[in-house]
């Protein structure tokens, strides 16, 4: 099973290395690596050069684009793995086996995706765990209580994405939740939980960064949650409150 990670980046020279380290230091073979980048202006692209020559199974597209959302789409369109999944510039999967262990329990239990836990980790020391989101095993009725997966540690069968379509451009944050929620609601979609930790994510995502975003994220949340017909209020209520015990969770 081809194994296609695709990394957003732009203007991440202080984090690049570590994100794409983590990917090549991987003991699974049989992975490509796509990079799409929003036309950095620091030394991103030279790092990434440094990469390319070192491996072949590198694919670099560099060019203004509509932010993240649009960026991954773009990856998606050209993966020719039959598993995809999401290492950002700011992000570093977990061990050197993690894609290996995913991708063995992802053809026993020949699932269409498969997620596991993910730790927020501070920006200056990755060792420091300042979050534990620990997804727990996924039933359908979870999603009107505001239950989502940490969209890092989600990988998905190409397949995925032909059916289901891409990331909705309409959303500048919460474009994943409103995929997620698009796939999982499906009643033939199958998923399995892989209880570890598969990505380690620095503190500082577009998301919370402000007031502005964290408004601007809640009324992407509830739209998407109407919009899929998957709850309400009580629902984004929900899913608000749930993120206060990962601040406790040891393991």
């Amino acid at each position: 099973m081809k194994v296609s990670i695709i990394t957003a980046t732009y203007n991440s020279a202080d984090s690049i290395t570590t994100s794409l380290d983590s990917v090549f230091f991987q003991d699974y073979k049989d992975i490509e690596c796509i990079i799409i980048d929003g036309g950095s202006k620091d030394d991103t692209l030279s790092i990434i050069d440094i990469f390319q020559k070192k491996h072949t199974n590198i694919t670099v597209i560099s060019e203004a684009d509509q932010g993240i959302y649009d960026a991954l789409n773009k990856g998606v369109k050209i993966a020719t793995g039959d598993l995809i999944g999401f290492v950002h510039s700011d992000d570093m999967l977990a061990s050197p086996y993690i894609i290996s262990e995913l991708v063995m329990v992802l053809k026993k239990n020949q699932a269409s995706g498969i997620y596991g836990d993910l730790q927020y980790v501070s920006k200056l020391d990755t060792s420091k765990v300042i979050r534990y989101w620990k997804s727990g095993i996924f039933s359908k009725s979870l999603l009107k209580k505001g239950w989502m997966p940490p969209h890092p540690a989600l990988f998905l069968k190409k397949e995925v994405y032909q059916k289901y379509g891409n990331f909705n451009l309409n959303y500048k944050i919460a474009a994943d939740y409103d995929f997620m929620l698009r796939v999982l609601k499906d009643i033939d979609f199958t998923i399995s939980y892989f209880p570890k930790v598969i990505v380690k994510m620095r503190i500082g995502g577009a998301s919370n960064k402000s007031l502005k975003n964290i408004i601007q994220k809640t009324k992407e949340d509830y739209r998407a949650i109407t919009s899929n017909k998957i709850g309400n209020w009580r629902t984004l209520i929900l899913k608000n409150s749930s993120k206060i015990k990962q601040f406790f969770q040891t393991s």
